[in-house]
């Protein structure tokens, strides 16, 4: 706004003097105004619209298996208490769960519309693809149907099956925190990290670096991200920090 406001304000010095100034400064002020409003208005959609089909889309996963596990409905609940939503944010949220879970919902249909909306943003597909595999993995499995599902989602999203594999690391790493180290959880941490366990120290730091940054949660705020999933974004950060620690510490370093 700032910008538009000098610009204008010149443009109207140079042709009305000192009258033209203010008469251009006001202009742009209130064209940066109006931009202002549009550009929240369509973050505002972008953020309904993800949040949305976050939820469809979970319903659909969790009625993969043929079947909603108590477990499965307890992380949706968790997941909206985490998110803070209540009243009618909370009710559509578990609408969308529930129009996921029926038989005539569209999953590639939702997937093109999530693709729409977190174009050129991979970290956001990412942190929906992470929500979807907390949700189905909270009864303590995967189901041969669900895994078939979960890659559906993550191509139908643009995401790749090594991005699969990196999250799951992130939840068993998530898992590994409370139960110790182990051998399993270093080679998750390296997945974690995008690197294999032969790179140096300096290309473990690189890695860690760049998805700390990726993954900051005013940075993906920035991108698209719904306010309410901020602790998703700090929860995903810290794993990432995590599994940095973890190869660190088995090195030594």
């Amino acid at each position: 706004m700032i910008f538009l406001i000098i610009v204008f304000g010149l443009i109207g010095l140079a042709f009305g003097g000192v009258i033209g100034l203010l008469i251009g400064a006001g202009l742009g002020w209130g064209l940066g105004r109006y931009i202002g409003r549009r550009l929240n208005a369509a973050r505002r959609q972008i953020q309904e619209g993800f949040l949305e089909s976050i939820f469809s889309v979970m319903g659909c996963l969790c009625q993969a298996d043929g079947k909603v596990t108590d477990d499965e409905l307890s992380v949706a609940e968790k997941l909206f208490d985490q998110m803070h939503l209540q009243g009618k944010a909370r009710a559509n949220a578990q609408a969308a769960f529930e129009r996921g879970r029926a038989d005539s919902f569209d999953l590639e249909a939702e997937l093109a519309k999530v693709n729409r909306l977190t174009q050129r943003q991979p970290t956001l597909r990412q942190v929906f693809l992470q929500v979807q595999l907390t949700a189905i993995a909270a009864d303590g499995q995967l189901h041969p149907a669900e895994h078939e599902m979960i890659l559906r989602v993550a191509r139908g999203i643009g995401c790749s099956d090594a991005e699969v594999q990196q999250i799951e690391a992130m939840l068993h790493g998530a898992a590994a925190n409370s139960q110790g180290a182990s051998k399993e959880a270093l080679e998750d941490a390296y997945r974690v990290l995008g690197v294999s366990d032969q790179a140096s120290d300096a290309e473990i730091k690189k890695a860690y670096r760049r998805l700390m940054s990726q993954n900051h949660p005013d940075k993906l705020a920035g991108k698209g991200l719904p306010e309410s999933m901020r602790e998703v974004a700090q929860a995903r950060t810290s794993e990432i920090g995590n599994a940095y620690e973890r190869i660190r510490e088995a090195r030594g370093t």
